[in-house]
């Protein structure tokens, strides 16, 4: 596993008391993992974007499709 996926896994897992909640310590939050890789996505074309020599109508297109991504899996 690649060390930026660690990373997101220890974003979306809290500590949880282990005596109140029978013996179990970690709760791993699959949903916030999710949007975590959505928004790791977007912001990977983002720097892609800035990283490079794009006409103004390409970095409109990779604006959009930022969006569209982010709206379709409900992450902001």
């Amino acid at each position: 596993m690649n060390e930026r996926i660690k990373e997101l896994v220890k974003q979306a897992t809290t500590y949880i008391d282990p005596t109140a909640n029978d013996g179990v310590c970690w709760d791993f939050d699959k949903e916030k993992f999710a949007q975590l890789i959505v928004r790791e996505c977007t912001e990977a074309c983002l720097r892609m974007q800035l990283g490079n020599q794009y006409t103004p109508e390409e970095m409109l297109f990779q604006t959009k499709y930022r969006k569209i991504i982010k709206k379709h899996f409900g992450v902001e």
